[in-house]
């Protein structure tokens, strides 16, 4: 009986993967329309899921306390369906399309003509490039599928990241877990360089975190970034995070002189790590290879 199921399911997915390899322009142009479709449901998540925790933690603190709850309206991923801000009217399915809803509505809400950020089709804009860079650099393979999912994750944790300074575990911990049992296949590291690279990505944040805060005092990163680097450790492996750790503090430092010379930030403001771990992980995970080869180069040593 499963044979029934499986089989003509397999049948399905060579022949559109046959198709695809054969057709690259329709490999591609596929990769990009479900990459913007997926930024679009990102914004979401970015927007809700901190305050679903929000809502989370003030519900388990006054039930610990003893406290009726506090009023809220309740919100999910899927529930509310999107509205405007302003007005509160909802989005129509159409004014809804990735990209072209914001193009065809002049940036302005169809209802009270206030501005919708612009944020909401970069988003989608990156996810869809990001999809095709993902589909250009592991080709029709079960690769691009997994790291499609790595892809979207990282991006949507720099957005939460930029947004709360909060690195949700519920986005965390299971790329992690996906990130090993990717390596039980070696889809992209073995399983020994994975959980050594978990493990080295955790443990040296957190080293570097309580040093830091032994000789000045202060936290220099929250715990969500040490478990951000065991994400990428557990992906890429551990030979990779020196590269990633470095072009994470090389672009974090650029951007935080450039934010204090150009527009006067505070430099004793927080500024969210996150985010340039990300990147640096996406960096890593395209070019890798052609960063490492380099790495050794600098190092003076032959690989």
């Amino acid at each position: 009986m499963l044979d029934l199921i499986v089989n003509p399911v397999d049948t399905v997915a060579t022949a559109v993967a046959g198709t695809w390899r054969a057709e690259p322009a329709l490999w591609y142009a596929t990769l990009f329309v479900f990459g913007a479709v997926v930024g679009s449901f990102l914004n979401v998540v970015a927007f809700r899921l901190p305050r679903m925790l929000e809502a989370g933690w003030q519900r388990d603190s006054a039930q610990f306390l003893g406290l009726s709850p506090p009023p809220t309206e309740y919100l999910s991923l899927s529930w509310p369906p999107s509205r405007c801000t302003r007005c509160g009217h909802a989005i129509r399915a159409w004014d809804n399309i990735p990209l072209l809803g914001w193009l065809l509505l002049g940036g302005r809400c169809r209802d009270c003509r206030s501005t919708i950020s612009i944020r909401y089709p970069l988003v989608e804009l990156a996810a869809a490039l990001l999809a095709l860079a993902v589909g250009w650099r592991f080709g029709v393979s079960w690769q691009t599928a997994f790291a499609l999912i790595l892809v979207f994750g990282l991006l949507v944790l720099a957005l939460i990241d930029l947004d709360t300074q909060l690195l949700p575990d519920d986005i965390t911990q299971p790329l992690l877990w996906l990130g090993l049992w990717c390596a039980l296949f070696d889809l992209f590291v073995p399983l020994p360089a994975a959980v050594t690279g978990a493990i080295a990505g955790y443990l040296g944040l957190w080293l570097l975190f309580h040093g830091y805060r032994l000789l000045t005092g202060k936290e220099g990163m929250g715990f969500g970034d040490f478990k951000l680097l065991a994400v990428l450790g557990a992906w890429l492996g551990w030979e990779r995070l020196p590269i990633v750790l470095l072009l994470a503090s090389l672009v974090g430092a650029v951007v935080g002189i450039a934010l204090i010379v150009l527009r006067g930030r505070d430099s004793q403001l927080p500024m969210p790590f996150g985010p340039f771990l990300a990147g640096a992980g996406l960096i890593a995970l395209l070019l890798g290879g052609p960063l490492e080869a380099l790495w050794f180069h600098w190092l003076g040593v032959s690989v």
